[in-house]
């Protein structure tokens, strides 16, 4: 006979500091990384064997990086943030444009395409590029969401995304 699972406290084990080592605002179309495209054959530098050569599905995932990139390097620049060493704490809100045909005056949540976990692979990579952490293995604890505008706090006006970075707090 096996048990019930008892429920999950989901408040966080770690002692994070309240405030955001990194909080940046980016505007724009969030792309989703993550399915590639044959695009024929080269040769490896390494081995000299022919290899497949890929592309990212989504032409919507280099713009994104970009903008993700560019927020973050002029916050750093501007002394807002600075590179995170350590665990980090993800999380991101994501705002999706809202369908034409959605409902105005109720609320609708974004269960469709893009999952959010490409959303995700391709923010951190991102945020990776831009040096705010040496490598997204950093998180170890993240929380990521997808809205519409005007449907949640976090929302913004227009699709992008607010990332809030996290970084551990003293320990006794």
């Amino acid at each position: 006979m096996t048990t019930a699972p008892t429920l999950v406290d989901h408040t966080s084990a770690y002692a994070w500091n309240p405030t955001p080592a990194l909080l940046v605002a980016v505007h724009g179309l969030a792309g989703p990384q993550g399915s590639k495209t044959p695009v024929g054959w080269g040769r490896s530098r390494k081995t000299g064997r022919n290899i497949p050569l890929m592309r990212e599905s989504s032409a919507k995932v280099k713009p994104w990086r970009e903008k993700v990139q560019a927020a973050i390097e002029q916050a750093i620049a501007r002394g807002e943030a600075h590179p995170i060493t350590g665990p980090v704490r993800a999380d991101i809100t994501f705002t999706m444009p809202k369908p034409v045909n959605a409902p105005k005056r109720r609320r609708t949540y974004p269960a469709v395409a893009p999952d959010i976990d490409k959303l995700e692979r391709s923010t951190y990579d991102a945020i990776t590029k831009a040096k705010a952490w040496e490598d997204d293995s950093r998180v170890i604890e993240s929380h990521n969401r997808k809205v519409y505008p005007g449907e949640h706090p976090d929302a913004l006006a227009e699709p992008g995304a607010v990332i809030r970075l996290y970084t551990l707090g003293e320990t006794a």
